[in-house]
């Protein structure tokens, strides 16, 4: 059976307020969190991902009190991440709404975590995020892993973290273009079409749409289940439901 391909707008949040910039810098104001995600609900969204992007950085843990009013608004899956770094950081922003966490630093420094909240919560409450940047080398280039909100480099290649994170137990991959990230130049399609062709889970992508085509490419041109977007909505360029109409009209299946 084909599942339905997936449109995830996400709110990067910082100081309490959803942020956005390029290549994870220059962030500018977007709006309040509460707000967008009920116009994004609305709208027709068919998930909700919450990012506190320097919770890592501050060594503090999410905003949990944003994350229960952002929750009571929503009827649709609801992913938060951002500071989780234990069973009791996880706990916590579930029993506030949260449907899934997603993971990053605290995944890279202990894998282990992977195992212990996929086998406490389930494989499905359990999204790994990795944020990945091209490296020249000699022979080539590489996938790279960074980790602290893409600010500090891992000497993990994205493909070979992206196996093991499935094989530790992530239910699914939210994978970041550094190299797209805000250019709105489209997606990394070589970045997902390496990581999807070496896990069995949902991939979601992330980093670089700026068009109703570069959706299209996601879908079309790599093995992705979802596409998460910030900026096009946010700044109202595009809506969900352009989106999921013109996906409709080239033969991509879309939720309603």
């Amino acid at each position: 059976m084909t599942l339905a391909k997936r449109i995830i707008p996400c709110l990067d949040i910082k100081r309490g307020r959803v942020v956005k910039g390029v290549h994870f810098k220059g962030l500018r104001d977007a709006g309040d969190p509460v707000e967008l995600a009920s116009r994004y609900r609305d709208e027709g969204a068919d998930e909700i991902v919450f990012l506190d992007i320097t919770a890592s950085l501050q060594q503090r843990r999410t905003l949990r009190s944003l994350v229960r009013k952002v929750a009571a608004n929503l009827d649709i899956p609801f992913t938060v991440g951002g500071g989780i770094k234990s069973i009791t950081d996880a706990r916590l922003v579930l029993c506030n709404g949260a449907d899934k966490v997603s993971i990053n630093t605290a995944a890279i420094r202990r894998p282990s975590l992977l195992e212990e909240l996929s086998d406490l919560f389930g494989s499905q409450c359990v999204v790994v995020a990795i944020d990945a940047k091209r490296i020249k080398e000699k022979d080539g280039q590489r996938f790279m892993v960074f980790s602290h909100s893409a600010t500090r480099p891992t000497r993990l290649e994205a493909g070979e973290w992206a196996r093991r994170a499935e094989a530790k137990g992530a239910g699914e991959l939210l994978v970041t273009s550094i190299d797209r990230d805000g250019t709105k130049n489209g997606y990394d399609l070589e970045l997902l079409r390496h990581i999807t062709g070496q896990v069995n889970i949902p991939v979601i992508a992330s980093g670089g749409c700026g068009s109703l085509s570069h959706f299209l490419s996601a879908f079309t041109e790599t093995n992705c289940d979802a596409a998460l977007v910030a900026s096009l909505f946010h700044y109202e360029e595009l809506s969900i439901r352009q989106v999921k109409d013109y996906l409709t009209a080239n033969g991509v299946l879309v939720r309603p």
